[in-house]
């Protein structure tokens, strides 16, 4: 890997660890070997949704030209959402692809996607079949919905 990826990602690694969400559990990042190409992050399920209480488990791997190029990031942990790939864990987020700015570190990518959680955006789905299903998952977790409503949601669709 390129001499400033490794540069960066070390100065990275150590923001992380030293990190008010760090501190207060919500995110995690572990070497998974020690020239810094792979890692493993962690993230909270945010409150008030679904994943609260959740772990999720990431697979991140450093491309060497980052921070140039973005890192590369996928759920291990299996999850039901929009955004995510319930087969693979591929992660549909623009700042992962197309709008990522070598000015973003591993704590904003942890953070974005902890706020994605928070926020499906089903319009630009990864899983059309949870995409579909978005609606009955959200008439599950809410309060004012009962399961005869989600049923009804789900034979519909």
């Amino acid at each position: 890997m390129a001499n400033i990826a490794v540069q960066r990602i070390k100065r990275e690694f150590k923001e992380v660890l030293k990190s008010e969400e760090t501190s207060k559990n919500q995110i995690k990042v572990d070497l998974v070997d020690e020239n810094f190409t792979e890692l493993r992050g962690e993230i909270a399920g945010p409150p008030d949704t679904p994943y609260e209480g959740g772990r999720y488990q990431l697979e991140i791997k450093i491309p060497e030209t980052y921070p140039f190029n973005p890192p590369k990031v996928r759920f291990i942990t299996k999850i039901w959402h929009p955004n995510i790939s319930s087969v693979t864990g591929a992660i549909c987020l623009d700042i992962l692809k197309d709008q990522w700015a070598a000015a973003m570190t591993l704590r904003t990518v942890l953070l974005s996607l902890q706020a994605l959680l928070a926020a499906a955006e089903p319009d630009d789905p990864q899983d059309a079949v949870v995409a579909n299903q978005n609606a009955v998952i959200a008439a599950l977790s809410s309060k004012s919905w009962d399961v005869e409503t989600a049923t009804e949601l789900l034979i519909s669709n």
